[in-house]
C-alpha cells in the first residue's frame, strides 16, 4: 500500500469530509514506517469504529459487482459517496489513543483516496483491489470482532 503523506491526508479527509474533520481530536504521529508496521497487539476499536469500519466493508462488498459490471455509474459513485460519509463518521466519532489512531490514519486516507477515485472515474483500475487491501490492513492491525484478521 502506498504511503500517504500527512499533508496528503489531511487533504483528503478535509475534502471528504470538512465538519468532521474540524471536530476530530488529532495526535502526534509516530514514524512513518511504525503507522505502517503490523504492531505485536492489534489496536482496540471503539463502537463507532467498528459500526462504520463494517458499513465500509458492506459498500465495498457491494462494490466488487461493479467489477463484473452489474453495477452502473450512479451506484459507484453512491457506494464512494456512501465510504466517504462513513469515513467521516469514523473521523467525529472514533476516540483512539495517539498509536492506534495514527496507524488508523494511513487506512482511512487509502480509502478515502480510493473513493474518490472511484467517484471521479466508476471505472477507476485498481480502486476496489485498493479498498480491500485497507480493509485487509485494518483487519491485521485493529481487534474488531466483527472482522477478524
Amino acid at each position: 500500500m502506498p504511503r500517504i503523506s500527512a499533508i496528503t491526508l489531511a487533504a483528503v479527509l478535509v475534502l471528504s469530509a470538512p465538519l468532521a474533520f474540524a471536530q476530530h481530536e488529532h495526535h502526534p504521529a509516530p514514524a512513518a514506517t511504525a503507522a505502517a508496521a503490523t504492531p505485536a497487539q492489534r489496536f482496540a476499536t471503539d463502537a463507532p469504529l467498528r459500526k462504520y469500519m463494517q458499513s465500509i466493508r458492506t459498500r465495498v462488498a457491494a462494490l466488487e459487482h461493479g467489477e463484473h459490471g452489474h453495477l452502473d455509474a450512479t451506484q459507484v459513485a453512491t457506494l464512494a459517496t456512501g465510504i466517504q460519509g462513513d469515513i467521516g463518521n469514523i473521523v467525529a466519532e472514533c476516540k483512539l489513543p495517539a498509536d492506534a489512531d495514527a496507524a488508523l490514519h494511513g487506512i482511512i486516507g487509502s480509502l478515502a483516496l480510493n473513493a474518490d477515485k472511484l467517484k471521479s472515474d466508476p471505472k477507476a483500475a485498481g480502486a476496489v483491489a485498493a479498498l480491500r487491501a485497507a480493509l485487509d490492513t485494518y483487519a491485521t492491525q485493529f481487534d474488531d470482532p466483527g472482522i477478524g484478521s
